[in-house]
């Protein structure tokens, strides 16, 4: 197979997520807090990619700012990641469609239908994030116009369950919306696996952290770029009584940290000195500003350095557009190679 043809067969894989998206490669940017900003999101917009704003613990009043900073540098489509557990979540979706943002995307947590439908009447398209099959179903019944299912591989926040197995368990059984996968993508390799699956895109975000238009920190760029695959870990829970939210990020000394600190409330509340409430909230608390001192300050050992397990393909910084390329030029070279593979296979027949 030519590379003409090649590249014509990758576009009719994914052409329903080209198309939903409204960009030329159905590869959309993860949504990460701090670095998925405007000069980032509109790099990977400009390149065909489709970017995606991190709203994290944004007020209405600062996305309303980073959509419109964002539209300034872009004049491709955009979406913005919304956390579902928000305190001003429906304030936040209005700035959303006041922006005519045409692609919401609602995470963290199974949106409550008053959202979806809002994201709806407004005149934008809603994504969601589905970590099981029956969960799939019922947003695609609640109304999502498309579903994003995210492995335990992703950075971040992240749940029990493989891309993979995801992949193989989902992706045969949703057919009436688009389907994008993530978590633990690379290569182009992968991404034309899970398009040949099913899949109508994919979603990267730790491939993009070392992107020349990325402002994290150049520490902490280096961290990605040191780092291999098996250096991205998940948090550790020490007591089922005081449950740890997981997150995949590299290990470091805060990581060592937040261990002794679990150790510690633990041993104050077996000793009366602690309630069970006050004790959670000290956990929780740990991290508080951990990505920001990492990703803005460059504070690699005391902050939280979150990655998923791709980190290990994040050899060198980049820019967008040549990240994108090499992945749709190394899921081209797959398809060129199996065909040939398949004539030489024939001719010794």
């Amino acid at each position: 197979m030519s590379q003409p043809i090649a590249r014509a067969h990758l576009d009719r894989l994914w052409g329903r997520g080209r198309e939903f998206l409204g960009c030329d490669r159905a590869i959309m940017g993860g949504a990460m807090t701090w670095v998925s900003e405007r000069n980032l999101v509109s790099a990977i917009s400009n390149a065909g990619g489709f970017g995606v704003i991190a709203t994290g613990s944004m007020s209405p009043a600062l996305l309303s700012a980073e959509i419109a900073a964002t539209a300034k540098l872009t004049d491709r489509p955009f979406g913005v990641n919304v956390i579902t557990m928000h305190p001003e979540l429906m304030a936040l979706i209005e700035v959303c469609l006041d922006h005519k943002v045409g692609h919401v995307v609602l995470a963290g947590g199974l949106p409550p239908g008053a959202a979806i439908q809002r994201v709806r009447q407004g005149g934008a398209k809603v994504m969601c994030f589905a970590p099981a099959l029956v969960i799939a179903r019922k947003l695609v019944k609640s109304g999502a116009d498309a579903i994003i299912i995210e492995g335990m591989e992703a950075g971040g926040h992240t749940g029990p369950v493989s891309t993979s197995v995801l992949a193989q368990e989902i992706l045969p059984a949703i057919r009436e919306v688009p389907v994008f996968v993530a978590g633990g993508i690379g290569r182009g390799e992968a991404i034309l696996g899970y398009l040949e699956m099913g899949a109508s895109g994919v979603q990267l975000g730790s491939r993009f952290v070392c992107a020349t238009e990325s402002i994290a920190h150049a520490k902490f760029k280096q961290a990605f770029i040191r780092a291999a695959a098996r250096d991205a870990v998940l948090s550790i829970q020490l007591d089922p009584r005081f449950p740890v939210i997981p997150v995949r990020a590299l290990a470091n000394a805060a990581t060592k940290r937040f261990l002794e600190a679990q150790r510690a409330v633990i041993e104050r509340v077996d000793r009366g000195e602690l309630d069970q409430k006050a004790a959670q909230l000290e956990i929780e608390h740990f991290w508080a500003g951990a990505l920001r001192r990492a990703v803005i300050d460059g504070d690699v050992e005391n902050g939280s350095v979150m990655a998923g397990q791709s980190v290990g393909m994040v050899t060198e910084e980049q820019p967008t557009r040549a990240i994108l390329e090499a992945l749709v030029g190394q899921a081209v070279a797959a398809l060129s190679a199996r065909e040939a593979s398949f004539g030489e296979a024939g001719k010794g027949v």
